[in-house]
């Protein structure tokens, strides 16, 4: 599913995906997003991986209500330069 966006923020669906696609296309995302934006994650699966990754291009992730046996996550950049 293509990524959206709402009043939360930018969303991304990885549901259903083998590793490390949701990994990969999180990442992606993120690397077109400027700094002040927030990315909803919808995830399967809470995503061990992402996070060392996240806290190395200054992000990170925060465990937010989701539907049930879904993981989400609201990710937002830290430091200097975040709004």
């Amino acid at each position: 599913m293509a990524p959206w966006q709402d009043r939360e923020g930018w969303h991304i669906d990885v549901r259903g995906l083998a590793p490390p696609q949701p990994l990969v296309q999180i990442l992606q995302l993120l690397r077109g997003l400027p700094r002040d934006a927030v990315l909803i994650v919808h995830h399967d699966r809470d995503p061990l991986m992402l996070y060392p990754e996240l806290a190395q291009i200054g992000w990170a992730a925060e465990p937010i209500a989701g539907d049930p046996g879904e993981v989400r996550l609201r990710l937002s950049a830290t430091g200097p330069d975040a709004a």
